[in-house]
């Protein structure tokens, strides 16, 4: 079903925005002036919609199973805000310029500094409260950090592109962002699908997990790297999209039950198709200009996350 979904999202994505392209456009092979917008602007946008929603998606199931906490999220464990850190250094330095592979670079090495942080903080642990407080800490650094780097930017565009980048956004993204994100997304998503089984044995706890032969180090290590990748990869080149690792996760888990692993490759679909639908709606606000993406998913994901945690104080009351 969600396959089904993703299929129709991606061709209703090569069609939507302010200007509609039918079916003849996409075959004219350049005689109707909407192929170039077909092909030029709207398919490289729709790709990384799949690869930053995918890779979100994961990397939340990801974590909600290592750290048996449905709260956990690489945006509300300040994971995005490390990778969003390590990126606006680039930006405030002016090394982003320098070559294409720096950014991205720095919002890896940022996203995988912030998992390792929350890990070594909060450990292996069902506590909500430790994780949520864990991710805190380290988003309240890192937003720290940033509003520093804003504050001492050299000059007014460098604050103008730093804040536009921070708000997330697939427009005006082209063939040159999809290959700096695709392998990153690709790598990780491939790492943290390899975990579902050690995931499935730590909700035995960690003694179980160690009785089935699971090593958790190897584990903390393989999950730090594929988030890393993943988060690291699509920030860098869309800004800070928030809340999809906690929604899609969440929505699936009725449907595919509450076993970590098996919610692994439905939350890389879900993800994706989520991503690719919220960018449809924003290309169709009625608005003189294009709402971000990362505003529209937090407009979504802040009333979400209320809601679980009202939903999780009356069951445990």
């Amino acid at each position: 079903m969600l396959a089904a979904a993703l299929v129709l999202l991606f061709a209703l994505s090569l069609c939507a925005g302010r200007v509609w392209t039918p079916w003849s456009a996409w075959i004219s092979n350049g005689a109707d002036p909407r192929w170039a917008i077909v092909f030029g602007l709207r398919l490289p946008r729709t790709i990384l919609a799949l690869l930053v929603g995918g890779a979100l998606g994961l990397s939340g199931a990801a974590l909600q199973g290592y750290t048996r906490n449905p709260l956990a999220e690489p945006g509300v464990l300040g994971v995005s805000s490390s990778a969003a850190l390590g990126a606006v250094l680039t930006l405030y330095l002016g090394a982003a310029a320098e070559a294409s592979w720096i950014l991205p670079g720095a919002a890896m090495v940022g996203a995988g500094l912030g998992v390792f942080a929350l890990l070594a903080l909060a450990g292996v642990t069902s506590s909500v409260v430790t994780f949520i407080l864990a991710g805190f800490i380290i988003q309240t650094v890192c937003t720290a950090g940033i509003s520093l780097a804003l504050n001492l930017a050299p000059n007014p565009w460098a604050v103008d592109e730093i804040v536009s980048w921070l708000m997330g956004s697939l427009a005006d993204r082209s063939v040159e962002e999809v290959r700096i994100a695709a392998p990153g997304v690709i790598v990780g998503s491939l790492v943290l699908l390899t975990q579902g089984r050690a995931l499935d044995a730590l909700t035995l706890g960690e003694q179980g997990a160690r009785s089935l032969g699971v090593s958790l180090t190897r584990t903390r290590l393989l999950l730090a790297i594929g988030v890393a990748l993943t988060v690291g990869s699509s920030v860098a080149v869309t800004g800070v999209i928030g809340f999809v690792g906690l929604i899609v996760p969440h929505l699936l888990r009725p449907w595919v039950g509450s076993r970590p692993g098996a919610l692994l490759w439905p939350s890389l679909l879900g993800g994706a198709a989520l991503t690719l639908g919220a960018d449809i709606l924003v290309r169709l606000t009625p608005a003189a200009e294009e709402i971000k993406l990362g505003v529209a998913m937090a407009a979504l994901g802040g009333p979400f996350f209320l809601w679980m945690l009202v939903a999780m104080r009356r069951r445990l009351a």
